[in-house]
Order: C-alpha cells, then structure tokens, then sequence
C-alpha cells in the first residue's frame, strides 16, 4: 500500500523504480512519456474536480488497463 503522503526521497526512488520496470518491460521512452502525460492529465482532472485522494475503486478496476493502452 502506498502511503498518503511519500517524501521527495521516496517519490525520487518510486519514480525510478517504475521507470526502470517499464524499460526492462521493453517500453520505449515514448511510450513512458505518453503514460507520463495521461498521469498529469488525471491528476490534474482529479484536482479540478475537488478531489484530494485517489478513489480505490476507480484505481482497481483500471489497473493493468494503462499496459494495454501503450
């Protein structure tokens, strides 16, 4: 489970673990940065809206769903 609030340290190793996954996967730089981009856009939807935390169920049931979009 991923905390509520992870420090900069902890974002920084996140975001580098997640990287190298995806490049070990065989993703291409693109391909991050088009997931990259579709993250900002959510998150900024999110905000628009009010929302201070990620909804659960929307997360479970797109999870998986971002690979096939790449």
């Amino acid at each position: 489970m991923v905390p509520a609030m992870l420090d900069v340290k902890g974002t920084q190793i996140l975001a580098k673990s997640l990287f190298k996954e995806l490049r070990g996967s065989g993703y291409t730089p693109n391909q991050i940065l088009s997931l990259s981009t579709e993250l900002i856009d959510l998150v900024t939807q999110d905000l628009k809206a009010g929302h201070d935390a990620p909804h659960p169920a929307a997360i479970a049931a797109d999870s998986g769903s971002w690979r096939a979009a790449l």
